[in-house]
C-alpha cells in the first residue's frame, strides 16, 4: 500500500531533508524509524528538499509498504522509533499513483525574523535575530513586486543546474505577530535560497537601504547582487502545503495557517 505521513521538525539538527552518505538528514532518520518498525526495507519520498537547519511546520512524504497498523495508531507507533525533533502527526493511505513532491500543486514558505535590542536565547535557532527596528509596512509594499509568474534569477543562489528561473509566487505578504515579522512566500515552486533571498531583500527595504518599488528594478535586471542577502537557515519553515483531489489528506489541515505567536516555542 501507499502510505503518506504528515510530519513536523526542527531541523536544527539535520543537514536537511535529502539523505546523504555523511550526513544525518530528516529524510535518514525518518526511513530508519520506519524499517525498524515495520521490519522491512522503506523508499521514503519526499514533498521537497529543506536546507541544514531549516524547519518544517507541515511537511508530507510518502512511502510504499505491508503495514498492518491502523493509520489512526501509525504516528504514534513511527514516533516511538523517532527522536524528540521530528514528529508525525497524521497517516492515510493513499493512491498508489500520489507522489509527496510531484502531486503537490503548492507551497509556503515562512521566515521570522525577531527584532529588538535583546536577544531570545530559546529562539536563536528558530528565527533571525536583527537588533534594530524593521518599517514593516516598508516591507509589506516590497513584497507585493514578487507576486506574479516572472524570472526570479535575482533572489537565488546558484545551487543544482534549472531549466528556467521563472517560477509563480501566488503570495508574498509581510506582518508583524507577537515579537516577531512574519514573511510568507507561496509558490509553484521555489529555486535555491529564494526565500531567504527574498527575505534578505525585504529586510534591506525595512532598514531603508532602498525604497519598496527599487525591487521591480532589482528584478527585472535579474543581478543578484543587487537584491539583499541571503539570510540564516534557521528563520525559515515550511508552513503549509496544497494537495489537489487528495481527499485523504484534507482531515489533515496541510493549508492551514500556522498560528506563530501560539506555535513558536
Amino acid at each position: 500500500m501507499n502510505i503518506a505521513i504528515i510530519l513536523s521538525y526542527d531541523g536544527t539538527a539535520y543537514h536537511g531533508w535529502q539523505a546523504q552518505r555523511n550526513a544525518v538528514t530528516v529524510q535518514q532518520t525518518v526511513t530508519e524509524a520506519i524499517a525498524a518498525l515495520l521490519g522491512q526495507e522503506v523508499s521514503v519520498s519526499g514533498v521537497g528538499r529543506t536546507d541544514a537547519g531549516v524547519h518544517a511546520r507541515r511537511y508530507v512524504a510518502n512511502f510504499h509498504a505491508d503495514c498492518t497498523i491502523p493509520m489512526d495508531r501509525l504516528p504514534l507507533a513511527i514516533n516511538s522509533h523517532l527522536p524528540m525533533d521530528i514528529a508525525v502527526s497524521g497517516a492515510a493511505v493513499v493512491p498508489d499513483s500520489f507522489d509527496a513532491r510531484f502531486c503537490c500543486t503548492r507551497k509556503e514558505y515562512t521566515y521570522l525574523i525577531h527584532p529588538g535590542t535583546i536577544r531570545d536565547p530559546f529562539a536563536v535557532s528558530r528565527s533571525y535575530f536583527y537588533p534594530y527596528p524593521l518599517d514593516v509596512a516598508a516591507m509589506q509594499q516590497a513584497a507585493q513586486y514578487f507576486i506574479g509568474r516572472q524570472d526570479f534569477a535575482a533572489v537565488r543562489s546558484m545551487g543544482t543546474p534549472v531549466k528556467s528561473t521563472v517560477r509563480e509566487i501566488f503570495t508574498c505578504e509581510v506582518d508583524q505577530v507577537g515579537s516577531y515579522i512574519r514573511i510568507r512566500v507561496s509558490a509553484d515552486g521555489f529555486l535555491y535560497n529564494m526565500v531567504r533571498a527574498i527575505s534578505g531583500t525585504l529586510l534591506y527595504v525595512g532598514q531603508g537601504k532602498f525604497p519598496p518599488q527599487e525591487v521591480r528594478r532589482i528584478l527585472d535586471c535579474g543581478d543578484r547582487k543587487q537584491a539583499g542577502p541571503t539570510l540564516p537557515p534557521q528563520g525559515l519553515y515550511m508552513s503549509r502545503l496544497w494537495y489537489d483531489e487528495t481527499s485523504e489528506l484534507d482531515a489533515f489541515q496541510l493549508s492551514e495557517e500556522w498560528n506563530v505567536s501560539g506555535g513558536l516555542l
